[in-house]
């Protein structure tokens, strides 16, 4: 069966799974079967088949069982036939927090697994986006992690499959040991964020942090009491954006800058990241800072 995107033939998928032991595939297949709006032969009869898989003497229910979070479509491998991206995890109990975060792709022609492991596996929220990032034929897959820090950070990781398998080809570890910054607070209310990557400077008005705050740090004239190093942190989000409308994503990631402490929020850097045949490059960089009240 060529179509692969019809809730019948998950159903098939399924029983035959089952039938030759792959339990766990059997489950993974069910999830996917019931992400229809009308799955045959009907959710009530899939999760019948379910209950009775995980009752089975091939697997035993448990707190480690992983369930599938969320399910993509698209074609992977660039061969015009769709295939299955899921991220399947963990969860702990009466927490929204899950762990053994595994990326898996399902060949939509062959269905063939390949299961791939993130160096960071755990956290919140874990989701998946599928766009053209490398201009390739075929899809590149975004996955999002948020690691429930107070700075807001995240792990994110971008695959392609290139020369015949998937490729890691983005890392945020990466990414955050490439882009390293210096916060210093200078006089007459400013403070300077200087970025080592792409060798340049930032100026950044803290006048709109209001008297209370200058006058803990500054004396009347405006000149520092002691001096004062804030920090950016690591990235706290990458999002995929198409700027030039050509079906190609660039990326938008985003660092918080804090100042005396981490919910002294000073404003954020933003830095577009693009493709340039070998790794994300910048493409470009900015700072954003808060309004102020009039």
């Amino acid at each position: 069966m060529r179509e692969t995107n019809h809730p019948y033939y998950w159903y098939c998928l399924a029983k035959t799974q089952a039938r030759v032991g792959l339990t766990n595939e059997a489950l993974q297949t069910i999830d996917l079967a019931l992400s229809f709006p009308n799955p045959y032969p009907s959710k009530h009869k899939l999760f019948e088949i379910r209950a009775g898989l995980q009752s089975s003497d091939s697997r035993q229910l448990n707190t480690n069982s992983p369930s599938i979070v969320t399910v993509k479509r698209g074609d992977i491998d660039g061969d015009g036939i769709k295939d299955n991206v899921y991220l399947s995890a963990v969860k702990t109990p009466d927490s929204p927090f899950w762990k053994d975060i595994t990326l898996v792709v399902q060949n939509g022609r062959t269905h063939h697994y390949d299961h791939i492991r993130f160096k960071n596996n755990a956290g919140y929220n874990p989701t998946l986006f599928l766009g053209d990032f490398t201009g390739k034929k075929g899809e590149d897959i975004l996955v999002v992690i948020d690691t429930g820090g107070s700075a807001g950070t995240i792990y994110a990781y971008i695959f392609s499959y290139m020369n015949g398998q998937i490729r890691q080809i983005f890392d945020s570890d990466a990414f955050n040991d490439s882009y390293k910054y210096d916060v210093t607070y200078e006089n007459q209310y400013k403070a300077k964020v200087t970025s080592y990557h792409l060798r340049e400077k930032y100026i950044l008005d803290l006048t709109n942090k209001g008297k209370e705050y200058l006058s803990e740090i500054y004396n009347p004239q405006g000149i520092l009491k002691a001096p004062i190093n804030g920090w950016v942190n690591p990235l706290s989000g990458l999002y995929p954006i198409d700027f030039n409308r050509d079906n190609r994503y660039e990326l938008e990631a985003y660092q918080r800058i804090a100042g005396r402490y981490n919910a002294d929020s000073l404003g954020s850097v933003q830095t577009v990241l693009k493709w340039n045949g070998q790794e994300f490059g910048p493409d470009r960089q900015s700072v954003a800072i808060f309004g102020g009240e009039m």
